[in-house]
């Protein structure tokens, strides 16, 4: 299916292993393609033998490397450079998804292993380790480069979107047919807290196809001018990302606030972080030490597509650009669509085109209202499960903690009034949306300034 120039797949081509891992579909949304690659070839031997003990607790439950603090050494001592391997592979864009998936899980282990023995002591995080030695940097450097990433651990191609299994083929992507491929901690175990967490996302994502159909369909029907067909998109986007919102509810049974903070440690990243004060050399790949940002849900597709395709202005203050640097860290593809669906609705006047008709202004607005409920969402997972439980400054991906999300949250909020008031106060279904909006922005306003006082930052 083709919006403007770009092609959104409608049969995924699942067998074919010379296309990215990731293509946005209307079936699978942002889901890879096919299932994750689990089993990698025999010449990565080495590379599953270290992987399968790494975890604090290991599949057969006894303690890993991680446990016992001993996975730096055994790096140092015990694993070879694979590098050769990765390129005997180069023309599987999958597997080497799986490859830089299975590398960015070994790199921020062993990056980020003396934090996590210090957190168990009650100490602060202190300073990761500052090298990354060639063995992992050569390899993860090369991968990343093949299948589309950064060199470090990401949301989609690497710790969540790429890090699942079926139990059992035939049941599909049903929540408790799903399990890890990999994990730091307990991970291993599906009723696990680490679990839970990475899971209920790729949950959220399976309903992601909808979603994109109906921005798809949306777009052509604003460029024939088919202000019915228009409005059944609106309204296929806005029970899409109400079922999206309702599983991201799952999160509080599945994944326990008290036990987030213990598997966080492994998944933040390089900039702006303390552990990494001048970034982390890697070796036989640059002189110089690199930086990048760690694993974060704003690397998830879903909302920047609601925004763009929405037209949402966000502020202009440095919180936006942190916010814009998050898009080096998507899939190509997605970053492609997202960046077309952008390009599209401001060349088409998709707000506009809405908001001239009152049936679209009203499915708009829920469309809005769906947005600040996931935001809102996001912001009280991070009150529970981060501000109130470490004095952290920063989020895994390097954002402060306290102030950028409230950044995009009030952006949605704002719109919502804008088109609210610029519709008179009459559009059918909206009014109790918009009460309950008001009654969040004074209670999130309260929020911030609360938490900015107790950490001593601007709010």
């Amino acid at each position: 299916m083709t919006v403007g120039t770009f092609t959104v797949l409608q049969s995924t081509d699942s067998e074919n292993t010379r296309l990215p891992a990731f293509m946005v579909s209307t079936t699978r949304g942002f889901l890879p393609r096919s299932e994750p690659v689990v089993a990698l070839p025999a010449e990565f031997a080495p590379l599953e033998h270290i992987l399968s003990r790494m975890p604090i607790k290991t599949a057969d439950g006894t303690p890993g490397l991680l446990a016992e603090f001993k996975l730096g050494e055994t790096v140092l001592n015990e694993f070879p450079d694979l590098t050769w391997a990765i390129d005997k592979y180069a023309d599987n864009l999958p597997l080497q998804t799986a490859l830089y998936r299975d590398y960015s899980f070994l790199a921020s282990a062993y990056l980020l292993e003396p934090c996590h023995e210090r957190f168990l002591k009650g100490e602060e995080y202190g300073l990761g380790r500052q090298t990354l030695p060639r063995n992992i940097s050569v390899p993860i450097s090369r991968c990343a480069a093949i299948a589309g990433f950064q060199p470090f651990m990401e949301y989609a191609g690497s710790y969540a979107l790429f890090n699942y299994r079926l139990a059992d083929p035939t049941k599909g992507l049903e929540y408790s047919n799903l399990r890890l491929i990999r994990a730091f901690e307990h991970g291993l175990d599906p009723s696990s807290s680490e679990a839970g967490f990475v899971l209920v996302h790729v949950d959220m994502v399976r309903n992601s196809g909808p979603l994109v159909a109906g921005v798809v369909s949306s777009l052509s029907a604003c460029a024939s001018n088919d202000h019915a067909t228009f409005t059944d998109g609106l309204e296929t986007i806005a029970r899409a990302m109400s079922k999206v919102n309702q599983v991201m509810d799952n999160m509080w049974g599945k994944s326990k606030p008290n036990d987030y903070t213990s598997f966080r440690t492994f998944i933040f990243g390089i900039t702006s972080q303390s552990m990494f004060p001048n970034g982390v050399l890697y070796e036989g790949v640059s002189d110089e030490p690199l930086s990048f940002r760690g694993e974060s849900g704003a690397n998830d597709s879903m909302i920047p597509l609601c925004d763009n395709f929405l037209q949402i202005s966000m502020p202009s203050t440095p919180l936006t650009a942190i916010l814009k640097d998050f898009r080096a860290y998507r899939p190509g593809n997605h970053r492609e669509f997202l960046e077309h669906v952008q390009t599209r609705a401001r060349v088409l006047g998709v707000k506009a085109y809405a908001l001239a008709d009152r049936d679209s202004a009203s499915a708009y607005l829920r469309i809005l209202n769906e947005v600040r409920d996931f935001r809102w969402r996001h912001w009280c997972f991070t009150r529970e499960y981060i501000l109130k439980r470490t004095a952290h400054p920063t989020a895994t991906g390097g954002s402060p903690i306290v102030t950028w999300l409230p950044n995009q949250l009030i952006a949605v909020m704002d719109e919502m009034v804008s088109v609210w008031e610029g519709a008179n106060r009459d559009l059918d279904g909206c009014e109790d949306l918009m009460e309950r909006t008001t009654v969040q922005r004074e209670t999130l306003r309260k929020e911030v300034e609360k938490y900015a006082k107790e950490r001593g930052v601007a709010p």
